[in-house]
């Protein structure tokens, strides 16, 4: 995607410094700035205190990081050390430990003169494929919102909602919910998002500014607005991302997105999550039970950064001096609240044999068994 007309992803490997360069997002929307990743530690703070953030950038930036500590000593313990230090940076999003192991398993396989540049070839590849994905999710999403456009009898917009930011800058390239955004506002579709402002972190002025680059028409709005607009009959459809699915279709991502989807069911309105394929969690079936949702510091709560009128990029405190603060990162949203997961190989049901359907090489023997006798 562009900013300001120059092309980006959300990361890129530096050859000449030996080292990542990322979008710090922290700044985001109201100043863009680049910043070097080029040590193990700066790669953990990164992940853990959201200069990236969404669940496959941090797969990918969690590859680099493996990369890196390879390229500087190629060891078994240096190895396990890297593992470890990035794996406990965010507890909810799977793609990290998907990633992490992906690169483990490859490079312990290895001799250690060519762990280095085997690290650094797989991180390109998972970035790579990364990007692949998410274009695909778009062509698959484009579908569905072509089909509420011939639904109209006018020329208004097909109405999104959708919540928290699965832009591109969450992803390495095109974003998971926006991508069908994007292939749609290509395809000459006439659009409007709603774009909730997504509280703690106000994550949905990402996506407004990566809408607004582009040239989408939206609208910024408040996080329980979404239960209005559905009722007046103002939203088509909703879609989110997910940061980690169970195999039976149970979508956690962004707390706040389980209010969507009940406000979604109780007005007829399709909710639809956008699922890259490394996002689910095979070994899990309830979401709700099993698993870990990651409770973040309260100063997410309790401040709030923007601009000043003088320009300043500032925090100011809006809590009470004092206030206990509760911050739960992620919510998950049960799949009899889903209509559909839109993957890279298609739309599917939330369910188990939905997902087995579409990813038999990936699913555990016993869905596929199921997938197989219900044929």
């Amino acid at each position: 995607m562009k900013v300001d007309g120059t092309p980006y992803r959300s990361l890129w490997w530096d050859t000449d410094a030996e080292a990542l360069q990322i979008i710090d997002q922290r700044w985001l929307p109201h100043d863009f700035r680049i910043e070097q990743l080029d040590s193990l530690q700066g790669f953990a703070s990164a992940i853990k205190d959201m200069h990236v953030r969404g669940a496959p950038l941090i797969g990918a930036t969690a590859a680099y990081g493996m990369a890196l500590a390879m390229r500087q000593d190629p060891s078994d313990a240096a190895l396990q050390q890297a593992w470890e230090a990035l794996n406990q940076t965010r507890p909810t999003a799977i793609n990290l430990r998907w990633a992490l192991n992906r690169c483990r398993d490859l490079l312990l396989g290895l001799p250690l003169e060519q762990r280095g540049q085997a690290a650094l070839s797989l991180a390109h590849e998972i970035a790579d494929e990364d990007v692949e994905i998410n274009r695909r999710i778009g062509e698959h999403g484009l579908k569905l919102i072509q089909d509420i456009a011939a639904q109209k009898s006018d020329d208004s917009p097909v109405r999104l909602l959708t919540h928290c930011n699965a832009g591109w800058i969450a992803t390495v390239d095109w974003g998971t919910a926006t991508s069908p955004m994007y292939h749609a506002h290509d395809a000459d579709i006439p659009l409007h998002v709603w774009v909730d402002e997504t509280r703690p972190r106000n994550q949905g002025a990402l996506t407004a500014w990566e809408l607004g680059s582009h040239g989408i028409s939206h609208s910024y709005i408040t996080d329980n607005a979404g239960g209005h607009l559905m009722q007046h009959g103002l939203v088509d459809m909703v879609i989110t991302g997910t940061d980690r699915t169970t195999r039976q279709g149970d979508v956690c991502n962004k707390i706040g997105t389980y209010l969507k989807a009940l406000a979604a069911k109780d007005n007829n309105i399709p909710f639809y999550v956008a699922l890259p394929s490394p996002t689910i969690d095979w070994t899990v079936l309830d979401g709700i039970s099993e698993i870990p949702i990651e409770d973040r510091a309260a100063a997410e709560v309790s401040h709030i950064q923007g601009r000043t009128d003088t320009g300043e990029i500032s925090t100011v405190q809006v809590t009470p001096e004092g206030t206990s603060v509760s911050n739960p990162a992620f919510d998950v949203t049960p799949n009899h609240l889903v209509t559909g997961l839109i993957t890279e190989r298609g739309v599917c049901a939330a369910s188990e044999a939905g997902l087995a359907a579409l990813f038999p090489d990936m699913a555990p023997p016993a869905a596929t068994a199921k997938v197989s006798a219900n044929v």
